[in-house]
């Protein structure tokens, strides 16, 4: 009950303050609502900006390692292209063999991709990303459909004219029709619809997106282009188990097999490479955190100025209220109790500031900017209000401490 009634009449005094000067208090708390507006406008900014372009690269999938002929770490400095030009591609025999041996993966598929133009009727959708698939391209990437099913293991392995397509491509080729069981043209050859892909919408980058995206069995595929080292080179993945951490297991086991595979001695370097789809991720990651650290060092001047001014006016409020502490302690009161109070109202009205802060952020994620969608987590909202506590004690601390060890006579007798 003593805990409950001195957080009451803390929150009393720090009221009457507020509202006593007012003009002051507004004057003084800016800073706090400037500072904590600029770290969670640039977080929420960030954050969002981070999550659509990593969003843009999920045609890459996640826990995943691709087999390609250049690595995705290769430095620009001193690329030696031309030996990894000369590397031989990913073969459907590689992709059985991995297939067969591999212990360490949820999943492993083989695909190959182009771009091509899909007709009905008079209707057409140039720049559709065609892609054939094995079966099991869906072990490893997600193929989420809105309408329709994934192709059956036995029309993969007969190679049959069917397809899945994008959403927008269904709009475009079948308007304001049901396109399941649909003909479509592409390179003179018939396809039967079989699935729509779940919309995306528009990306934050012009990269692939399902939307626009074509599947169809691999043998069907292969039928309209030639697949392999002077052709389209098809890319083998495997979709790691979740406690493989790093993937460790899993790339060593793939190292083995493909040397094993392409017939390598131990002296013989590596002659593909095994590219982790969360490098990019990681590195996305990274060059956010940079520009993270810039809305704190942005965000922390402001803030810095907000704390001088709430320990400005806890030293007035004290020196106004010296009285007051003296017959406080005069009565009994205890020096914890006055370092409370003061401490409680310096952290309320560093709150009122940084909650304001938060509440224009949360007006400005209103704010259309194209496709990018800003979203106030609640991690940003509780990483204000834990910033704000803590300017307020930093800045509550010293004028606290002063009004607890006042002498109560000393205090009764200032005017």
């Amino acid at each position: 009950m003593l805990f409950f009634r001195l957080t009451w009449e803390s929150f009393l005094f720090a009221f009457s303050a507020l509202k006593s000067n007012l003009t002051r208090t507004i004057l003084s708390l800016l800073g706090v609502t400037v500072g904590i507006f600029a770290i969670i406008a640039v977080f929420t900014l960030v954050d969002s900006l981070e999550n659509n372009i990593k969003s843009s690269f999920s045609f890459l999938g996640t826990n995943v390692i691709r087999v390609d002929r250049f690595p995705f770490d290769s430095p620009p400095q001193n690329f030696p292209w031309w030996k990894y030009f000369r590397r031989p591609a990913a073969t459907v025999s590689e992709y059985r063999f991995l297939q067969e041996n591999i212990q360490n993966a949820e999943g492993i598929t083989i695909s190959a991709s182009a771009t091509t133009t899909l007709q009905a009727g008079s209707n057409a959708y140039q720049g559709t990303q065609l892609t054939g698939v094995a079966y099991t391209y869906q072990d490893v990437y997600e193929v989420a459909l809105e309408e329709g099913r994934y192709f059956t293991e036995v029309e993969v392995n007969a190679s049959r004219n069917l397809a899945i397509i994008g959403k927008k491509i269904a709009n475009t080729l079948y308007p304001n029709q049901p396109i399941i069981g649909k003909e479509i043209k592409m390179r003179g050859l018939k396809f039967i619809v079989v699935g729509v892909f779940e919309e995306e919408g528009e990306g934050l980058f012009d990269l692939p997106s399902k939307d626009e995206a074509c599947l169809i069995p691999y043998g069907a595929f292969n039928k309209m282009f030639y697949t392999g080292r002077n052709g389209i080179e098809p890319t083998i993945a495997a979709k790691g188990n979740e406690n493989d951490i790093g993937l460790v297991a899993l790339e060593n086991e793939m190292i083995g097999l493909l040397r094993a595979k392409r017939g390598l001695k131990p002296t013989q370097e590596d002659n593909f490479s095994l590219n982790k789809t969360e490098f990019i991720q990681n590195t996305i990651g990274s060059i956010f955190d940079v520009i993270s650290s810039a809305g704190w060092v942005i965000g922390g001047f402001s803030i810095l100025v907000g704390g001088f001014g709430i320990a400005n006016i806890m030293f007035v409020s004290v020196r106004e209220r010296t009285n007051i502490i003296g017959i406080q302690k005069s009565l009994g009161a205890k020096n914890y109790f006055i370092l409370f109070q003061f401490l409680f109202e310096a952290v309320c009205l560093s709150l009122i500031g940084g909650g304001t802060g938060i509440i224009l952020v949360y007006f400005l994620s209103f704010i259309q900017l194209g496709t990018l969608e800003l979203v106030l987590s609640v991690q940003n909202i509780i990483l204000g209000l834990g910033v704000s506590s803590i300017i307020g004690v930093v800045s509550g601390i010293v004028p606290a401490t002063l009004a607890a060890r006042m002498d109560p006579v000393e205090a009764i007798r200032s005017t």
